[in-house]
């Protein structure tokens, strides 16, 4: 309906019947319209842009819409809505996601190599059966920080994390050592890295032969080998590293650490696992696992 634009242009000070012509509406009809005040769907459309807009300042400003339908519809009090409704609410109201624009590569990876236990196939279909982990780096004023992750493919869920100063092999083993304690993985759970020199070290080799974990490496300087790692870290670096200035370690480490646990693994939606937050995710499989 183009009445609410005429109204809005109205405002502005441009004449109705000018506005009308310009859109090809009926002036009279634009007349009805506004004596009549708004209609039902337009005072469902009132409430549902205020949840909408609650649900995004939740988000820190970073859900687009396919999450905030999620959250919309599945969340508390859930409310039957179209994601193009959504859409088109999210629009009028000025908000918008954080993204990065898609990059559309050209070469084709070459094939996985034999120590690669996954094959590019990041499926698990129960918790600490595959795990991925990786390393990220990101400035301050002091210097880089470096963050180290162990993350379970099954409910996305950051189980182990490690933050320093340095990029040593001690990082990654703080970060496996946490998720082994978080965990208790049986043997045999595999734990899928890239080939830099901390997961090709010795000590953390022993550690994965202590606890009875099954090592698994993809090419070097292979992204697509290992790619759930990489888009966890992408949606790190849009979320919250890359949004402002960090003048200390401290600060940067502090925001990690609650962006981690207060928000990614408790409350951030995923499109891969039903638009479910980690901890949720979990629950299911362990609300379920008793009848199978």
């Amino acid at each position: 309906m183009m009445f609410p634009l005429v109204q809005e242009l109205d405002a502005a000070g441009f004449g109705v019947a000018a506005i009308c012509r310009t859109l090809a509406v009926s002036r009279s009809g634009y007349y009805r319209w506004a004596g009549a005040g708004p209609s039902a769907r337009d005072r469902d459309d009132a409430q549902l842009e205020d949840r909408v807009r609650a649900v995004f300042a939740a988000s820190r400003g970073t859900y687009g819409a396919p999450r905030i339908h999620a959250e919309v519809r599945m969340g508390t009090d859930p409310v039957r809505c179209g994601r193009k409704r959504i859409a088109r609410l999210m629009r009028l109201a000025g908000l918008q996601g954080v993204f990065y624009p898609p990059r559309r590569g050209k070469n084709r990876p070459l094939p996985a190599t034999q120590q690669d236990r996954v094959q590019r196939k990041f499926v698990a279909d129960a918790p600490n059966r595959l795990w991925c982990t990786g390393i990220t780096e990101h400035p301050t004023d002091e210097g880089k920080v470096y963050c180290a992750a162990v993350l379970d493919v099954y409910s996305r869920k950051i189980v182990g994390w490690a933050i320093a100063d340095h990029i040593r092999a001690e990082l990654v083993v703080d970060a496996l050592d946490m998720a082994r304690w978080n965990r208790k993985p049986l043997q045999g759970t595999i734990v899928h890295s890239d080939r830099g020199a901390q997961y090709t070290s010795w000590i953390f080799g022993h550690r994965l032969r202590e606890a009875g974990l099954l090592g698994s490496m993809g090419r070097v300087a292979s992204s697509v080998d290992n790619t759930m790692m990489e888009s966890f870290w992408s949606s790190m670096q849009r979320e919250l590293l890359d949004r402002q200035h960090w003048h200390t370690r401290q600060e940067l480490g502090t925001a990690i650490f609650e962006w981690i646990e207060a928000w990614y693994n408790p409350r951030r939606r995923h499109s891969g696992i039903g638009y479910h937050a980690p901890h949720s995710y979990e629950a299911l499989h362990n609300t379920a696992a008793p009848a199978t």
